[in-house]
């Protein structure tokens, strides 16, 4: 396999509001997830499972990520997301206890909690820095609606494994919340969510929306002020993340920016052209179509099951 078509594993360090600069690794193929969440800015699961497996060669993965650190650039965490549910990979935890062997920069896991139920996975997520795992329904019914899981997986099974997590993990957890406009936004479902989470115990809870183009279109975003309400409620650990504006977040690489824009005015382009056409993962350049479309810059046109980035 020639370079120029060997996979990629490692993309960024790319700008999170989160975590700084954020080295990402992508262990999973796309779109292989446990869940298929009406809110995904990746669309679609296409391939829905609870199987672990080793899709990649591990050595290959901390070959990138090796050279990645060794470039120079800033790296404020080197953060397990991609593009489906990371902890499907059967070997994260060998990944993350050999990352800790040549760096310190922290090792951050973005998990959607499915599978911390397992015991196995518990154990491959222990030695991470940072665990933000996601919980965006406190009951059954809702879960069910918003993030369409697995048929083995359960609302109480995920609540069960975080707390059980929670109580043998020395690191950081931050819980994550997507809040859905007239689904899960309601006082009694906040009022048993806020239960839930006295009982996890997170350092943080963040709380987000669908300001990013969703699954579904009918999955839409609360207000800013609804937003600070429900982290009124939750209390002092809650914060938002949300995006609805860019003041004070790091700014893209100009290049890439204007990269993508050259693409997106000679004709409407899906995701996976633009990565095509530059060379660059997926997640990386989904980063910049955000902040392209938060600045107004482009548009996004839902066309069967793809979406198409347009001027604006």
């Amino acid at each position: 396999m020639s370079a120029k078509n060997k996979p990629v594993y490692v993309y960024g360090p790319v700008p999170s509001r989160r975590l700084g600069y954020s080295l990402g690794i992508d262990v999973i193929p796309f779109k292989t997830c446990t869940l298929d969440c009406v809110y995904c800015q990746l669309g679609p699961t296409t391939h829905k499972t609870i199987r672990r497996k080793n899709p990649y060669p591990p050595n290959q993965i901390l070959s990138q990520i090796r050279k990645a650190i060794q470039s120079g650039q800033q790296i404020d965490y080197i953060t397990f997301s991609g593009s489906g549910e990371p902890s499907l990979n059967f070997s994260i935890g060998e990944l993350i206890r050999e990352i800790k062997k040549f760096t310190r920069i922290p090792v951050a896991v973005l998990t959607n909690t499915t599978l911390l139920y397992r015991k196995e996975v518990r154990k491959a997520l222990k030695s991470a820095d940072l665990v933000v795992p996601s919980l965006d329904a406190a009951t059954q019914r809702l879960f069910s609606q918003i993030n369409r899981p697995h048929p083995h997986i359960t609302a109480d099974k995920c609540i069960q494994g975080l707390k059980t997590f929670r109580g043998n993990f020395q690191g950081s957890i931050w819980l994550e919340v997507m809040l859905i406009k007239g689904i899960n936004d309601s006082p009694p479902h906040i009022q048993k969510l806020k239960q839930v989470i006295s009982e996890i115990q997170p350092e943080k809870v963040q709380l987000n929306t669908v300001i990013r183009p969703p699954a579904e279109e009918y999955a839409r975003p609360l207000t800013p002020e609804k937003i600070e309400e429900i982290k009124n409620e939750l209390g002092a650990h809650c914060e938002i993340i949300a995006e609805f504006h860019k003041k004070g977040q790091t700014q893209p690489s100009q290049d890439l920016e204007e990269a993508i824009l050259s693409l997106v005015r000679r004709r409407p382009v899906t995701l996976s052209d633009i990565s095509a056409s530059l060379g660059k993962h997926q997640n990386e350049i989904l980063k910049y179509l955000n902040f392209l479309l938060e600045d107004g810059k482009i548009k996004y046109v839902p066309h069967q099951d793809s979406v198409y980035y347009e001027p604006n």
